[in-house]
C-alpha cells in the first residue's frame, strides 16, 4: 500500500523518502512532527526572523464571514493611510510566529497586511506537532469556502477605513501559494500576487475539485511564481507548465526558480528548509512586482 503525500509534505521529506512504502513512511511521519513543532514552538532557529512592530499598528482581530467570525491578524504603519492591500495565505501550521511576521514586515513596507487563519473552524493548527494530524484537516478545507474567506479578508480591510483595496495583492507560502493561484482566479480585482512555492497539481477531492494548474490559463492578475529547483514535491515540469499556461493567456507573470532551494526556502523558523539568500531575493522581487503593478 503506498501513501499519497500531499506536495506540501513531500516539500518536508527528502526526496527519496516520498519513494519509500507506507511501513517506512509510518516512521517517517513521526520524524516528521519535529518539523512540524517548529511551527509552534518559537524560536527554535537562530535564523528565526521577529521584526521589530515599533510604528505599527498590529495584533489578532476578529473578522466577519459568511458564518460567524474568523480569528485573523492584521499589520499596518500607525500613522497615515489608507495603505495599499496584501491579502496573505498561510502555510499548513496555522497563524504561528511566522505567518505574523511576514505581516509585521510588509506593515514595515507600508502595507495593510492581513492573514485569517483559515483552517480555525476546525482547530487551532498551532497547537499541533504532529503533520500527519495537519494534512487531513488542511485538505479537508473546501475551496468555495477559502475563497470566501480572503472575500471576507478584503471586505474587513475596506471596512476598516485604514486600507485601499484599489491597490490589492496577495502573497501566500507553500500551501498558501496554491490559495494565491486559486484566488487570483476567483479575484480578477487584484492588481497582483506573488506565490511562494505553491503547489500546483494534487489529487481532486470534493474540497479541491480543481488544482492550479488546471484554472493557471484563466488568471488575468500578474503572477510572480518563486520555486526552488530541489522541492521534491514540485517538479520542474510542473513550474513549467505553470510558466506556458499564464504565457498562452497573456497573463503578466515571471516565474524565478532558485536552483540550490527546495520548499519552504523563505521559512526562517524550519533551519532544514531556509535559504536566507534566496529568501531575501525573492522578497525584494516581492516587493518590486507589487510595485510594478500598482500595489504601492
Amino acid at each position: 500500500m503506498q501513501l499519497d503525500l500531499d506536495s506540501d509534505v513531500k516539500g518536508i521529506l527528502r526526496k527519496d523518502d516520498t519513494e519509500e512504502p507506507f511501513g517506512r513512511r509510518d516512521f517517517i511521519w513521526s520524524a516528521l512532527g519535529a518539523s512540524a513543532a517548529l511551527a509552534v514552538s518559537g524560536p527554535v532557529s537562530a535564523q528565526l526572523i521577529t521584526t521589530d512592530p515599533a510604528g505599527l499598528e498590529h495584533g489578532d482581530i476578529a473578522m466577519r464571514v459568511k458564518d460567524g467570525h474568523l480569528p485573523a491578524y492584521r499589520a499596518m504603519p500607525a500613522n497615515g493611510g489608507p495603505f495599499p492591500v496584501i491579502l496573505v495565505a498561510p502555510e499548513v501550521f496555522g497563524n504561528n510566529h511566522y505567518m505574523k511576521d511576514i505581516c509585521r514586515r510588509l506593515a514595515k513596507a507600508g502595507y495593510f497586511a492581513i492573514v485569517p487563519d483559515v483552517y480555525a473552524r476546525k482547530t487551532d493548527l498551532t497547537k499541533y506537532t504532529n503533520i500527519a494530524e495537519i494534512i487531513p484537516i488542511v485538505n479537508a478545507k473546501p475551496d468555495t469556502e477559502m475563497m470566501s474567506d480572503f472575500d471576507s479578508a478584503a471586505a474587513y480591510a475596506a471596512d476598516s477605513g485604514k486600507a485601499d483595496v484599489g491597490r490589492m495583492g496577495m502573497t501566500g507560502f507553500c500551501r498558501g501559494g496554491r490559495t494565491t493561484l486559486m484566488y487570483a482566479a476567483h479575484n480578477p480585482k487584484l492588481k497582483a500576487v506573488v506565490a511562494w512555492y505553491g503547489s500546483l497539481t494534487g489529487n481532486k477531492t470534493d474540497a479541491m475539485p480543481q488544482q492550479p494548474l488546471d484554472i493557471a490559463s484563466t488568471i488575468k492578475v500578474p503572477v510572480l511564481g518563486l520555486y526552488g529547483a530541489k522541492d521534491a514535491g514540485i517538479p520542474l515540469d510542473q513550474v513549467d507548465k505553470l510558466r506556458a499556461a499564464l504565457k498562452a493567456s497573456g497573463t503578466p507573470s515571471e516565474i524565478v526558480v532558485y536552483p540550490e532551494a527546495g520548499h519552504g526556502f523563505n521559512a526562517d523558523f524550519r533551519p532544514d528548509n531556509y535559504r536566507k539568500a534566496d529568501s531575501e531575493d525573492g522578497w525584494k522581487k516581492m516587493l518590486d512586482w507589487f510595485r510594478k503593478y500598482g500595489v504601492a
